[in-house]
C-alpha cells in the first residue's frame, strides 16, 4: 500500500472474508517471522502480516527522520485504513508487541484481541535515563548523516549475510534465518545488500516511562495473551530495574483479566519451533469470538 514516502509491503494469508488478524514482526525482523506459525493457525482466519517501515520489503523512511513507537502505530493505522478493517486482533511479537500494545491503547475500540510473542506490549524507560537515551538517539542520528555519503553500502555474498545475521541474532535457528533473509536481502552487482535502513538501530528517542505505560495500558479494553519464552526477552536484561518494570506491566495485565503463558524456548521461538505456541494462540483467539461479520455484513448494519 502507497504511504507518503513510498509503500508498506506484506503477505497475506487466508480468505478474503476470514477473521481478520493483523501480525507485527519484532525489531530488524520482517513479515516472514510469521511464515512457520500462520500456517499452524486456523485457515479459515485471514492474516495480514507487515514489514514495518524501514523493514523487509517496505520503504525506508525519509532522510532526518527518526524511527519510533508512535511513529509505526501511525503506519499501521494506514494500513488498516486501506483494509477497510473496522476490527480485529493483533499477533505481536518483541517491537510489534510494543506497537499493538500502544495500538490498542489509543484505539481501544478498534481492537478485540491482542497477543504478545515474547513482549510486554510496552518498552518503559526509567525516567532517570530518559535524558541520557534521546540524547544518544539525537547525535546517533546526526553522525549517521554526517558519514552516510562517505560509508558505501557493504556488499555480502549471501552465506556471509547469513553468518552475520545469525551472529547478531542468537535466538535464530538457521533454517529460521533462511526465512528472514527472503525479504531481508536485496541482490546488486557483486552480490546482496541487507534491505533494513541502518537508522532502526539507532536509539529510539521517543520514550514513555512506566507510568505513562501504565496508563496507556489501562486503555486497552481487548483480551490480552502474553506469551513468554523461557529463554527470551527477559533474559536479555542484565539491571534488576527492568525486570521490575516487565513484572509490573504482566501484573498490570493480569489485573485486567489477561492471561501471561510461560513456554520453552527463546526469543524467535513462535519462528524456530511455532507448534509450541500455535494451539496456545488458536485456543486464546478462538475462545473470544467465533463469528465475525463480513466487510458487506458491517456495511450492511451501516444502511
Amino acid at each position: 500500500m502507497p504511504v507518503p514516502w513510498g509503500e508498506i509491503r506484506g503477505k497475506v494469508w487466508g480468505p478474503d472474508h476470514g477473521r481478520p488478524i493483523l501480525c507485527l514482526h519484532g525489531w530488524a525482523d520482517n513479515c516472514g517471522t510469521f511464515n512457520t506459525l500462520i500456517p499452524l493457525l486456523p485457515k479459515e482466519w485471514k492474516y495480514v502480516a507487515v514489514d514495518m517501515a524501514g523493514h523487509g520489503l517496505s520503504s525506508h523512511r525519509p532522510p532526518g527522520v527518526f524511527y519510533s513507537f508512535p511513529a509505526y502505530v501511525a503506519d499501521i493505522r494506514r494500513v488498516i485504513g486501506a483494509l477497510q478493517w473496522k476490527r480485529f486482533s493483533i499477533i505481536g511479537h518483541s517491537m510489534g508487541g510494543n506497537v499493538a500494545g500502544m495500538f490498542s491503547a489509543l484505539y481501544p475500540e478498534m481492537v478485540e484481541s491482542v497477543v504478545l510473542l515474547d513482549s510486554y506490549g510496552f518498552l518503559p524507560t526509567d525516567a532517570k535515563e530518559l535524558h541520557t537515551v534521546i540524547r544518544q538517539g539525537f547525535e546517533g542520528m546526526l553522525e549517521f548523516e554526517k558519514k552516510k555519503d562517505e560509508k558505501k553500502e557493504k556488499v555480502y555474498t549471501y552465506e556471509n549475510a547469513l553468518m552475520r545475521l545469525l551472529a547478531a541474532n542468537p535466538s535464530l535457528s538457521e533454517q529460521s534465518a533462511h526465512i528472514l533473509l527472503e525479504r531481508g536481502l536485496a541482490q546488486v552487482e557483486g552480490g546482496v545488500v541487507f534491505t533494513r535502513d541502518f537508522r532502526i538501530n539507532l536509539k529510539n528517542v521517543v520514550r514513555v516511562s512506566l507510568e505513562q505505560s501504565l496508563e496507556l495500558q489501562s486503555r486497552i479494553q481487548a483480551r490480552v495473551l502474553v506469551v513468554l519464552a523461557e529463554e527470551g526477552f527477559e533474559k536479555m536484561f542484565s539491571e534488576p530495574q527492568q525486570k521490575t518494570l516487565t513484572s509490573t506491566l504482566l501484573q498490570g495485565y493480569k489485573d485486567q483479566s489477561g492471561m501471561v503463558v510461560n513456554v520453552p524456548g527463546d526469543h524467535h521461538v513462535h519462528l524456530n519451533t511455532p507448534e509450541t505456541v500455535a494451539q496456545i494462540v488458536t485456543d486464546f483467539l478462538q475462545e473470544e469470538a467465533p463469528s465475525h461479520s463480513t466487510a458487506e455484513d458491517t456495511q450492511s448494519a451501516k444502511l
